[in-house]
Formats: structure tokens, sequence, C-alpha cells
């Protein structure tokens, strides 16, 4: 029979190695290797049924590979798991709007802001994210809001020339950059905050006051 005095030490010991373990976890969290990645498209052409729908089979003739940059937007895209705050000129990318309403779906917070002007244009994906739930917002006034840029949990920020567009993901010359970088992604979270705060539809001025004409 083992003495009572030897079970306490096996329990202090369990207790002892569970917390290192805890311990080392949350150093290892910390100690976390930086994001720095730099995407360049135009992308080959692959079906993107592997990373959106894995249960799925898909029998498209695209290759089914998950290499090249658009696989790794989309699994950027997809890691989110609280928040996703998307800036975007133009939205007419079907996979990366799956993208955003499979996070929307998971229970992930997602804010789009847009340009007026374009989110209506042909092809665009905001009306079926807004059909969804999504939170969209757009400017009111006469310039675009040409910004580029996507937040994900307020710790990694992608920027970039490339809209979510087909031609830019397929045809043009595009870059897109991903980082953790926490001053960064402080800035352009701020500017997000700032735009969705302007942008509130609630302050809306659709009949300005014509000004006031000189004697």
């Amino acid at each position: 029979m083992v003495p009572a005095v030897s079970w306490r030490r096996l329990g202090a010991a369990a207790v002892a190695v569970a917390l290192s373990l805890e311990l080392v976890y949350r150093f290892m969290r910390r100690r976390r290797r930086p994001v720095r990645e730099v995407l360049f498209f135009p992308a080959p052409l692959l079906c993107s049924e592997p990373l959106l729908s894995p249960e799925k089979q898909c029998a498209c003739p695209l290759p089914h590979r998950t290499d090249g940059p658009m696989s790794q937007l989309l699994r950027r895209l997809l890691g989110a798991r609280r928040s996703l705050e998307v800036c975007i000129f133009t939205f007419s990318s079907p996979p990366l709007a799956r993208a955003v309403l499979l996070l929307h779906g998971r229970g992930v917070r997602v804010r789009v802001i847009t340009d007026s002007d374009y989110m209506a244009a042909a092809g665009s994906q905001i009306g079926e994210l807004r059909k969804a739930g999504v939170e969209v917002r757009h400017n009111q006034h006469s310039g675009f809001m040409h910004h580029k840029f996507a937040v994900l949990d307020q710790r990694i920020v992608m920027t970039g020339s490339m809209n979510w567009t087909m031609q830019a993901i397929q045809t043009n010359q595009e870059n897109l950059l991903i980082t953790d970088d926490s001053a960064c992604v402080r800035a352009y979270l701020e500017e997000f905050e700032r735009l969705w705060e302007e942008y509130n539809p609630t302050s809306y001025c659709f009949f300005p006051k014509k000004a006031e004409e000189g004697p």
C-alpha cells in the first residue's frame, strides 16, 4: 500500500508539471514567429473548393492544388477567428466573397467598407454580403474610397495594390503584403474605425443645403 504522504508528493509533482507546461505554452505563444509575407499576382487559375469546401469532392476541370498566392490568401482569410475588417475599393471575386461569408457564418464579426460608385458595378459581391447580414458601409462624397486592406483578428493586416476582383487576381500585376507588425496593424485599425464612423448611415446628409448666395 502506498503511504498517504507519497500520494501527496505525486499530486504535488503532477500540479507542478501541469503549471510548467502551461508556462511553456504561454511562452511559446508569445514567441510565435512573426508574420511577414508578400504575395504577387496574377495567380494561376486553380479550383478554390479544396479550401472553401474541403468536405466536398469537386469535379471541375481546374487544378485542385492548394498552393500559389490565391490559396495563401484564402488560407490566411479563413484563419480569422474573431473579427475581419475589410476596406476595399471594389469587391467582385466570388471565392473571396465565399470566404468572407464562411467567416460570417462561423460567428466571426465581419465589417466591410467599400466605394459607393463601385459597390453596384457588374459582378460586385457587396449585395450578396449584405443579403447574408454582413455589415457594409460606403463613402458618400465625390472622391473614391480607394483603400485596399483587411485586418484579421486585430492582429494581422493585409494591404497592397490588389482589389478583390478576378481581374486583379488572374490578370493584373499586383502585390499584397501580410504582416502582424503591431504599429502597422494599429494604424490600419485606426483608419478603419475612423472611416466606419464617418460613413455611419445615420449621419448621411441626403439633401445638403445649398450654399447661401452672396449679395
